[in-house]
């Protein structure tokens, strides 16, 4: 709200619809009981209606920009995604 943005529910956008599911489902399964409990903090939240879980395709995933290693067109596409400007067309 500093910046004058409200959101209604914080949106996480993730790549894995496995993990979507198991914020979806507060049921717990027997293969679900290894999880730690720091990980269900989202899928409480998501029951409280705090955070919205969105599907998104990994080569869209503008996470992967920090974390995995890419081409230099998709770096480029997610770089410019985040408008974060290349300096060398800038000057």
């Amino acid at each position: 709200m500093d910046f004058g943005v409200k959101l209604e529910k914080v949106p996480l956008y993730c790549d894995n619809i496995s993990a979507i599911n198991l914020t979806k489902n507060p049921i717990q399964h027997s293969k679900t009981k290894h999880i730690e409990i720091r990980h269900k903090f989202i899928r409480d939240h998501v029951q409280k209606g705090d955070v919205e879980i969105k599907f998104i395709k990994t080569e869209n995933q503008l996470a992967n920009l920090f974390i995995k290693p890419i081409e230099r067109d998709r770096f480029n596409m997610l770089r410019n995604k985040l408008g974060i400007l290349d300096m060398k067309n800038v000057i």
